[in-house]
């Protein structure tokens, strides 16, 4: 959530941002709302002021046993008024929030501005691209020759979009969740966090999935699927007031996520790349405002060394303000080549909400001239690991359709191939 100041003192710069961002949010509804707010909660705390005095005036006129039956009645009749104001305020600030929760942050200057994923600027590209003597297969084909993923059974039990892990297929996304886990951990110091996967409202609201992406979420009994980790990772400190020495707070926790995947009818249907339930290795951050930026470039190199020690080639790309998701006001993108599918494909978005998030959970610290301080937070997976199934399978392929296991997962999955 934006701070309300921009609204109140710069609307015009707002209007620009979300018109960079593509967004048609209607900032002059907002200004007004907003008007209509604030002189509704004047109105209301001029009643109660006037009440809170009759109020004392009758105590006084009761100590020294005097009439005060005009002035009850008085206050009888404001009574009535301020309940009325008070739901007349309710309303209004209700219907302007709902507006303003769905306005997304506001993109860093260093963000190029494009419409969509054709806009992003590559960065830097990592690693050299395999080259096969035979014609590369893409990793669902692999899995089912190897009998390692069972489409057919995963839709059986489930539906469309899921998949049963079976024998070595089962082993080696272990085996690639503990090398996440160990790598960030031991080398790049986050705490590992195991939180629950199942959430409430005010947690979605928080980091920003509600009310904007609701129809994505898996509901049930009023709580929520997590999408990512990032959700109960950030709003571990919901409503708490940190301690300055204690930042940067650094998080790392597996989860499964679930998606719907609304809107993504047709995309990707085959394999594993675009499931309802997956697995990811999530990174958060907590820091003080001036560090984040160099946090958010700390946190993608924590991502792609993953990659680098997997020996699997990938870019990274800065993404445009239209490609951009709706918390964030920078973004990397990591894609790692999938030679089945001849392209590169994300496996990571690497991510510096500012105060956006910190805001919307209520999350503080106090700096050292006492002075309360909103947080920047960061997230980015490290990494999807399906998808690093995915570019493990593809990229190291043999000819005879068994798989090589990249010499850093050796150790946690026991034997240096599959097949």
């Amino acid at each position: 959530m934006l701070d309300l100041s921009i609204l109140r003192k710069e609307p015009e710069l707002l209007k620009k941002k979300l018109k960079d961002r593509f967004s048609d949010i209607d900032v002059d509804r907002l200004v007004e709302l907003d008007s209509d707010v604030r002189k509704k909660k004047a109105e209301l705390d001029e009643l109660l002021s006037k009440r809170n005095k009759l109020s004392k005036e009758v105590g006084k006129r009761k100590a020294k046993k005097e009439n005060a039956d005009d002035l009850i009645k008085e206050v009888n009749k404001l009574a009535e008024k301020i309940k009325e104001t008070e739901e007349a305020y309710n309303k209004q600030h209700k219907e302007f929030m709902d507006l303003w929760l769905l306005v997304p942050n506001m993109i860093d200057d260093s963000v190029p501005i494009g419409k969509d994923e054709n806009d992003n600027i590559e960065v830097k590209r990592v690693g050299d691209i395999p080259k096969f003597d035979f014609q590369p297969k893409e990793h669902f084909e692999i899995a089912s020759n190897l009998d390692i993923l069972d489409f057919e059974r995963g839709a059986k039990l489930s539906g469309s979009r899921f998949v049963v892990y079976k024998g070595d297929g089962a082993k080696l996304e272990r085996a690639l969740i503990n090398f996440m886990l160990d790598l960030h951990t031991n080398e790049h110091g986050y705490k590992e966090i195991i939180p629950p996967y199942i959430v409430n409202e005010e947690v979605m609201v928080g980091t920003g999935q509600f009310p904007k992406f609701r129809e994505e979420a898996y509901e049930t009994n009023g709580q929520y699927l997590i999408p990512t980790a990032e959700v109960p990772l950030v709003n571990l400190h919901r409503e708490e007031i940190l301690k300055e020495d204690d930042l940067p707070i650094k998080y790392v926790g597996y989860t499964a996520c679930f998606r719907k995947e609304a809107g993504s009818y047709g995309k990707d249907v085959k394999g594993i790349i675009r499931q309802h339930q997956f697995n990811k290795v999530e990174l958060v951050q907590f820091t003080k405002p001036e560090d984040s930026f160099d946090a958010l470039e700390e946190l993608t190199s924590h991502a792609e060394k993953v990659l680098q020690l997997l020996g699997l080639p990938y870019r990274v790309v800065v993404l445009s303000s239209g490609d951009i998701g709706f918390s964030a006001a920078k973004t990397y993108d990591i894609e790692v080549w999938l030679p089945g599918q001849n392209r590169y494909r994300e496996i990571s978005s690497c991510s510096n909400t500012l105060d956006f998030q910190s805001r919307r959970a209520s999350i503080r610290y106090k700096d050292k001239n006492k002075k309360t301080v909103l947080p920047h937070t960061l997230n980015g997976s490290g990494l999807a690991v399906g998808r690093c199934l995915v570019a493990i399978l593809e990229n190291y392929q043999q000819k005879d359709g068994s798989v090589k296991i990249p010499d850093a997962l050796v150790s946690y999955f026991g034997k240096d191939k599959i097949g």
